[in-house]
C-alpha cells in the first residue's frame, strides 16, 4: 500500500516539473564561460604571443580574427628592416631637434607633412659668409656650403627638390652649386644679384634671371639648365619688376613692382595685379611665396610710414592673401606673431611664429587647418627660412 501510493506521488511531481534541454544550457553556459575566460586572460595571452616568438602557427587560410573593442589597442607587425640602412645626414655641433608643443600634435597626417626647411642668417649686416643650412621638423639641422653675403643680401634660391643653390656672387656672375658645395658652376655673367637674382623653376628646368642693363633696367631671361649651350628665352616685355616667386604648377610667377604685387605668367606675359596696393596705402617690397595655383600670396605688407623690412632681402610675413580679391586670409596662430609663410605643392603651408623662447613652425592644410605643430632648434633663432620644399 504504501509502496503504491509512494509510485503515484512520485508520477504527480513528475507532471508539474518543466522539461528543460540542458544541452542548449550546457552550451550557453560555456560560451559565457569562455568569454570570460578570455577577457580574464587577455593581457596573459599576449605576454605568451610575444614570449613564443619563434613558434610556428598553423592558420586556415581564408579566416579572418574577430574584430576587436572599438577601445582595444590593434598590434601591426612591423616589415624586417632592409639589409641596407638609410644613411643618416651629418647634424652640426650643437643643434638640438625641436619638441613637441604642449597643444600641438608631432605625428602628421600621411597626405599632409612637413617639407625640407632652408634656413640662412636674418641679419648680414656683420657677415662676410654664411653657412645655408636645412632642417626636417623632428629632426636634426644640417649644416650646408657656406656663401658670401650677397648671396644671402640678393636672391639666391633653392631648387624644388633641395639639391640645387642659385646665386649672384659679386662679379655679377651667376652660380650653380650642389646644396652641399660640390659641382659648383658659373653659368652666366653681367646678372643682377638684388633684382631677381637666380629663382628655380619648379620642375627645375629653367632659371628666371635679369640681366644688367646699360641705360634701363635690364631684360629678363629664362635660361635653360637643361640645354648643352645653357640657351635663354628672352621675355619682350619691359617692367621694373622684382623679388620673383614661382607658383608650384609652374604657371604663375609672382614679382614686386608698382608698390604691391604682379602676375606673370613663364613667358613674361601680365596675367593680374593683386589689388589693394597704391603708393599712398598699402606697400610691400618682397614676395616671399607663392600658392602652387597663384590664388594666394604671402608678403610684408606696410604703410609708406611703417616698417618696410630690411634694405637686402626680407623674407618675413605678416599678411597671406588673395590675388585676386588683395583679401586676408585667416590663419590659426593661437594668438601667436606671424613670422614666415612657404606654401607647399599640396597647397599646405609652413607657417612660423614667435614664442616665447624662440620661433616654432606650424603644418597648415589647403583649407587653413592646424595639422601640426613643432618648436625649432635654438640654433635656428637668428636665422630665416629661405626655402621650404617637398
Amino acid at each position: 500500500m504504501n509502496d503504491q501510493r509512494l509510485r503515484l506521488d512520485l508520477t504527480a511531481l513528475a507532471d508539474e516539473v518543466t522539461s528543460v534541454d540542458l544541452r542548449d544550457r550546457t552550451l550557453r553556459t560555456s560560451r559565457r564561460l569562455g568569454i570570460q575566460r578570455a577577457v580574464a586572460t587577455s593581457a596573459a595571452a599576449l605576454v605568451l604571443i610575444a614570449a613564443a616568438a619563434g613558434t610556428a602557427f598553423a592558420i586556415r587560410p581564408n579566416e579572418s580574427p574577430p574584430p576587436l573593442p572599438a577601445d582595444t589597442p590593434s598590434v601591426t607587425a612591423s616589415p624586417t628592416p632592409s639589409a641596407s640602412p638609410t644613411p643618416t645626414p651629418s647634424s652640426s655641433a650643437g643643434d638640438t631637434p625641436g619638441a613637441p608643443p604642449s597643444n600641438g600634435s608631432s605625428t602628421n597626417t600621411p597626405s599632409v607633412q612637413f617639407g625640407k626647411l632652408f634656413y640662412g642668417p636674418a641679419s648680414v649686416t656683420f657677415v662676410k659668409t654664411a653657412n645655408l643650412r636645412s632642417w626636417t621638423p623632428g629632426g636634426s639641422t644640417t649644416r650646408l656650403l657656406a656663401l658670401p653675403d650677397i648671396a644671402f643680401k640678393g636672391r639666391m634660391s633653392v631648387s624644388s627638390d633641395g639639391h640645387r643653390v642659385a646665386w649672384v656672387d659679386s662679379n655679377n656672375d651667376l652660380i650653380v652649386s650642389d646644396a652641399d658645395g660640390s659641382d659648383r658652376q658659373a653659368i652666366r655673367s653681367n646678372v643682377d644679384a638684388y633684382c631677381v637674382g637666380a629663382a628655380w623653376s619648379p620642375d627645375r628646368r629653367q632659371l628666371l634671371f635679369r640681366e644688367i642693363g646699360d641705360l634701363g633696367p635690364g631684360r629678363y631671361g629664362m635660361l635653360d639648365m637643361h640645354s648643352a649651350k645653357k640657351t635663354v628665352r628672352w621675355w619682350t616685355i619691359e617692367t621694373r619688376a622684382c623679388s620673383a616667386f614661382w607658383s608650384a604648377d609652374g604657371q604663375t610667377i609672382a614679382m614686386a613692382t608698382d608698390y604691391g604685387v604682379t602676375l606673370y605668367g613663364p613667358d613674361g606675359t601680365k596675367k593680374r595685379v593683386v589689388p589693394g596696393f597704391s603708393r599712398d596705402g598699402w606697400q610691400t617690397d618682397d614676395v616671399v611665396s607663392l600658392a602652387p595655383d597663384g590664388s594666394l600670396v604671402a608678403l610684408l605688407r606696410h604703410k609708406p610710414a611703417g616698417d618696410a623690412g630690411d634694405v637686402a632681402r626680407d623674407l618675413r610675413v605678416n599678411v597671406v592673401l588673395d590675388t585676386r580679391t588683395g583679401k586676408q586670409i585667416s590663419l590659426p596662430l593661437g594668438g601667436r606673431t606671424l613670422h614666415q609663410v612657404y606654401f607647399q605643392s599640396d597647397g599646405s603651408m609652413v607657417v612660423r611664429v614667435k614664442t616665447n623662447n624662440g620661433y616654432a613652425v606650424l603644418l597648415v592644410d589647403e583649407d587653413g587647418k592646424k595639422v601640426s605643430e613643432t618648436a625649432e632648434p635654438a640654433s635656428l633663432k637668428d636665422m630665416q627660412i629661405l626655402a621650404v620644399v617637398d
